[in-house]
C-alpha cells in the first residue's frame, strides 16, 4: 500500500463525525495521533532524510532557531510529500473538516509545503499565529516524521476569545500524528530541543483563495527568506511571480 491508497485508509479509519466536532470545539484544531501508518510515513521520512543537505538554517534572536527546506526542493526531490500534499482525498478530507473548499497554495509560495528540521540543541520557535496573507483563510496540517527528542508543540486554544478560558496542550509529534488547525487561530510554539536529540516535521499549507496581493506577497516572501528558507527562495518567488 503506498500513496494514494494510505491516505484513503487513513482517512477510512476515522470516524469523521467524532473527529469534526473535537475540531470545531476546540476553534478549528484537531490533533490525529497514528494517523499515518509507519508504512506510509517511512517513504516521507526517506525523502526528508536525503534533504539534510539542502537544510537552510536560519536564526531569529529571542524568537526562532531552526532548519527548513522549502517547497521549491520538495518539487523537485520529494515525490511521495508531493502525493500526500496534492492528494485529492485528503484534500476533500480536510475541506470537509474546514467547512471551506481547501486548495493548495500557488507554486511561487516557498511555504507551501516545507520540512522543518530541529537538530541542533535550542532549536524551537516561539509562540506565533500562521498568518494569512492570501484572500482567504490559510490552513496548516502538521505531520510527525521523526521524533526523537523532549521538544514539544505547544498550543494555546482560545486565545484571543473573551468568552473562554485558554487551555494549553502540549503534543508530542510522533511519526504518523497529524495537527490540523485554522492558522490565524491557533497560537503555537515549539519549545527548545535538547542535546543529542532530533526532530523532523512535514508542513502543508492549504488556502481557501488564491490570491494574493503583491504587497502582502513580497511581505511574506521575506518573512520566509528571513524566518525559513533563505534569500534564494525570496529570488526564486519573485521570479515566479505572473508578469
Amino acid at each position: 500500500m503506498s500513496g494514494v491508497a494510505d491516505i484513503e485508509a487513513a482517512i477510512k479509519n476515522l470516524d469523521f463525525d467524532a473527529v469534526a466536532q473535537t475540531y470545531h470545539e476546540q476553534n478549528e484544531f484537531l490533533i490525529v495521533e497514528h494517523f499515518l501508518r509507519q508504512e506510509a510515513v517511512a517513504p516521507l521520512t526517506a525523502e526528508a532524510d536525503q534533504m539534510r543537505s539542502d537544510i537552510n538554517r536560519n536564526y531569529i534572536p529571542k524568537h526562532k532557531k531552526g532548519g527548513s527546506v522549502s517547497y521549491y526542493t520538495l518539487a523537485k526531490k520529494a515525490p511521495a510529500i508531493l502525493s500526500l500534499y496534492q492528494a485529492p482525498a485528503f484534500i476533500d478530507f480536510l475541506s470537509r473538516l474546514a467547512g471551506a473548499r481547501l486548495l493548495v497554495c500557488p507554486d511561487d509560495d516557498p511555504h507551501a509545503c516545507a520540512l522543518y528540521f530541529y537538530t541542533e540543541p535550542g532549536d524551537h520557535i516561539g509562540f506565533h499565529y500562521d498568518t494569512s496573507y492570501y484572500k482567504g483563510a490559510r490552513y496548516t496540517v502538521l505531520v510527525g516524521l521523526l521524533e526523537r527528542s523532549s521538544s514539544r508543540l505547544v498550543c494555546q486554544l482560545y486565545k484571543g476569545d473573551s468568552t473562554r478560558q485558554i487551555h494549553e496542550l502540549s503534543v508530542a509529534t510522533n511519526p504518523g500524528t497529524m495537527v490540523f488547525f485554522n492558522g490565524d487561530k491557533l497560537y503555537h510554539a515549539v519549545t527548545p530541543l535538547g542535546p543529542g536529540e532530533e526532530r523532523i516535521v512535514l508542513t502543508m499549507q492549504y488556502v481557501t483563495n488564491q490570491g494574493m496581493g503583491p504587497f502582502k506577497r513580497l511581505f511574506s516572501n521575506m518573512k520566509d527568506a528571513v524566518a525559513y528558507f533563505g534569500l534564494r527562495s525570496l529570488i526564486r518567488g519573485a521570479k515566479a511571480q505572473p508578469v
